[in-house]
């Protein structure tokens, strides 16, 4: 199927309900990205109602979201080792989220870290960080390309995208009659949602570091074959805007290459569990 809109959500787990973390930006099959209602302080449930809209129309959108879908499994064949009761896929990991962190106020998932406290590094306290800093396969591929990934399990410092991951799959867990991919392949008809690491089209873009200048992301875009953004942003901008807007259009690039729907190392299991990097080839 092909798409007709790509929408790139730059995502957060920190606490409270609205979050200039959140950004949110769109493409179309042609022309520039943009942002969809720029300067809004995005609610986590506000955005996976856009999801739920495009569902609910039959939109043929493709959504990415900079979280992680699944927790590392196949370096021990299983997500939490020593637990007899360690969900056995991602969907029931999702629903074991939401279930523990039901009370949690605006889709946070804190009190999920709490329900497997033994198996997340948060300190000093818990011992050295490497023993508990898993990788997916994903993850690893990553590393073997020379970058940085962090783990799932480590819940500490700025790089760190467990949190964020967690609270989105309570909203994962709530979204019915949406497929996920690699969970579920491509639909005939209707949106479909993927994982996405926004450095990961920065760098496709030839960008080194964060993007904050509209200089430096239309230099980005037209690198990716996008127009440039131009005079519809403001010269200077948060970070999260520029991962937004240059996933959006690295998106559309990648979607129309065979090898992003069939990367070296995603087996049935794998999708099954721990899930794929959108664009990770």
């Amino acid at each position: 199927m092909n798409f007709d809109r790509f929408v790139a959500i730059d995502w957060t787990g920190a606490v409270g309900e609205r979050h200039r973390a959140i950004a949110v930006a769109e493409a179309g099959a042609s022309g520039p990205p943009r942002l969809v209602r720029a300067g809004h302080r995005w609610s986590r449930a506000e955005v996976f109602a856009l999801v739920a809209t495009a569902r609910d129309a039959g939109e043929r959108a493709l959504f990415g979201i900079d979280m992680c879908f699944g927790l590392p499994f196949a370096d021990a064949g299983t997500y939490f080792p020593g637990d007899p009761d360690s969900p056995s896929d991602a969907r029931s990991l999702w629903q074991e989220v939401e279930t523990a962190a039901a009370t949690d106020p605006h889709h946070a998932a804190h009190s999920y870290v709490e329900h497997r406290r033994r198996h997340f590094w948060l300190g000093a306290g818990d011992g050295p960080r490497a023993d508990r800093a898993r990788l997916r396969v994903v993850e690893q591929a990553d590393k073997a390309r020379g970058n940085t990934p962090s783990s799932m399990f480590v819940l500490l410092g700025a790089a760190q995208c467990g949190k964020a991951s967690l609270s989105g799959m309570r909203l994962l867990a709530e979204l019915e009659n949406v497929q996920v991919w690699p969970m579920d392949p491509r639909p005939e008809q209707g949106p479909l949602l993927v994982e996405i690491y926004c450095r990961l089209f920065a760098q496709l873009g030839g960008a080194r570091g964060k993007l904050r200048s509209r200089a430096a992301l239309d230099t980005a875009l037209l690198k990716l074959g996008s127009p440039p953004c131009g005079d519809t942003v403001p010269e200077h901008f948060d970070d999260h805007i520029g991962d937004a807007l240059i996933s959006a259009a690295g998106m559309r690039v990648v979607a129309t290459d065979p090898l992003t729907w069939a990367p070296p190392g995603l087996t049935p299991a794998i999708a099954a569990t721990e899930g794929w990097t959108f664009g990770l080839a």
